[in-house]
């Protein structure tokens, strides 16, 4: 089981230059086994042209490398953060895509126009607050996570499926990495949309509720109709 968690992994990190989402080697996806409390996320620094599944790092939700030659990624305590707060997910991707990213690094969140946005997304897709100087200087990339986690009280994960952390770059999470993934994309191909739309109407409302209503809940919940019959 853990050989195919590592290559569930593996399939999901190679995917993300292949969807344009990566460049160099920005950028991460795990893959979690809630089960056994075990993750599989991409070795630190190794650029995605060279990994192969065996490569994958395996670490448990305490933080302890399981299984690995390599150091994981350095955004694994992030991960660890979320699978331990959202207990419906088990993937995450972070990417650092350009368009997702620019609206990150502005700390603004990325509006809900239209209904592309809309059958992934409840509503904007949300910002983090920023850091502070302490968190910045201490466990770092924990309290990434944390920021995350405060994001999001109140609030379904898997409503919003994704966030920007303030001055940093997109994350996503779904119930399969390979649906983070699928998240990752979108968001990008959303952030790209709202961009060119803010540019051709800087006075854009957002969509109006009944039709967010409609495009969302007919791809998510009890009244899904959606696509063919187990098929997600």
């Amino acid at each position: 089981m853990l050989e195919e968690l590592k290559r569930e992994a593996y399939e999901a990190n190679v995917a993300l230059p292949r969807q344009g989402l990566i460049n160099l080697t920005f950028g991460n996806a795990s893959a979690l086994d809630r089960a056994k409390g075990i993750f599989a996320i991409k070795p630190s620094g190794v650029e995605y042209a060279a990994l192969k599944p065996e490569d994958m790092v395996l670490v448990d939700l305490e933080g302890k490398k399981v299984e690995g030659r390599l150091n994981p990624s350095s955004d694994t305590p992030t991960h660890r953060r979320l699978f331990l707060a959202f207990e419906q997910i088990r993937g995450v991707v972070h990417t650092h895509s350009s368009h997702a990213t620019a609206f990150a690094q502005a700390g603004r969140a990325i509006p809900i126009f239209g209904t592309t946005h809309a059958d992934y997304f409840a509503g904007d897709i949300p910002v983090t607050r920023k850091m502070t100087a302490q968190e910045i200087a201490s466990a770092y990339e924990w309290e990434t996570g944390n920021v995350i986690v405060e994001c999001f009280k109140g609030v379904d994960p898997l409503d919003f499926p994704a966030v920007l952390v303030n001055r940093h770059a997109p994350f996503t999470w779904g119930p399969t990495v390979a649906k983070a993934v699928e998240v990752a994309v979108a968001v990008e191909c959303i952030a790209h949309m709202a961009m060119m739309s803010l540019q051709l109407r800087p006075d854009l409302a957002q969509i109006e509720p009944e039709l967010l209503s409609k495009h969302f809940k007919r791809k998510h919940g009890p009244g899904a109709y959606y696509g063919q019959p187990g098929k997600h």
